[in-house]
């Protein structure tokens, strides 16, 4: 049996906070726990035994799935669970089973799920990452504090991302792939911080036109098919004019910004980028 109110359906096992903001039409599975100053978008679905905790924001047609927990505390020793912090998730994302994100942990900040992002069962997204739209991360991936995904970057099983890294736009990455260095947009990826070429199939799927790949593979090609630091030849290519359009551009930029300023390197480079 559930009760219907106003279009909400919660089951009557469920666990809702009086102070919680529900959506129209959101359903709440059995055992499921929405907590106090939770806010819940129009068409949520939050399966049987789901968590959301204070400080967490869905957007609308969200899909929770049976034990996924969203705000979970931050895997740091320093951090304080007084302190006010949240996660902010987009509108049409899917979270599947078993799925934890951790909320931020830096007063008044979130962790920031993006819109029409798909994550599969057991993966988990930690303190302070930033998602972006269409991503898709498959099962068991691992990303640790702060790391950044792109627009459209699809990461394979089991793929664990080191902490404050960040993933380009578009990246491809094979399942059981580790990244400690930064992955620059557009790139195919596997192993321990390789390069394996473009992800040409991925843009032409995305509609990138002819002269926006013609022009990443210009770049790609000053940047990763000559000997040489790829922050250095990056940033010469940048000030030759190699980039003709705004797709190139953003690929040779990604190099001179975040925080880790390591980059993936080709097997023709051997890995030495420093």
């Amino acid at each position: 049996m559930k009760l219907v109110q106003s279009g909400i359906e919660i089951h009557p096992t469920a666990l809702v906070s009086k102070d919680a903001l529900l959506g129209e039409g959101v359903s709440v599975g059995a055992f499921a726990i929405v907590e106090e100053g939770v806010v819940v978008g129009n068409g949520c679905r939050l399966s049987a035994h789901s968590i959301v905790k204070s400080g967490s924001v869905l957007g609308d047609n969200v899909f929770i799935d049976n034990f996924v927990v969203v705000g979970g505390l931050p895997q740091d020793f320093k951090f304080d669970a007084r302190v006010k912090t949240g996660v902010r998730v987009g509108n049409n994302c899917q979270f599947r089973e078993h799925v934890t994100v951790h909320r931020s942990t830096k007063a008044g900040e979130n962790t920031e799920i993006g819109n029409l992002v798909f994550l599969m069962a057991g993966a988990h997204i930690a303190h302070d990452c930033k998602v972006h739209d269409h991503a898709v991360i498959a099962n068991n991936v691992l990303l640790a504090g702060e790391v950044v995904i792109g627009t459209c970057a699809f990461l394979g099983g089991g793929a664990v991302i080191h902490q404050l890294v960040r993933i380009g736009d578009y990246v491809m990455m094979s399942g059981n792939s580790a990244m400690s260095k930064e992955v620059p947009p557009y790139l195919t990826v596997a192993n321990r911080n390789t390069v394996y070429g473009l992800n040409l199939v991925g843009l032409k799927r995305r509609g990138f036109s002819a002269e926006e790949i013609a022009d990443i593979k210009r770049c790609y090609k000053h940047v990763y098919l000559q000997s040489g630091v790829p922050a250095r030849l990056a940033e010469r290519a940048l000030a030759e004019g190699v980039a003709v359009t705004e797709r190139g551009r953003h690929f040779l930029e990604f190099f001179s910004g975040g925080r880790v300023k390591r980059f993936v390197t080709s097997r023709r480079q051997g890995g030495e980028d420093v």
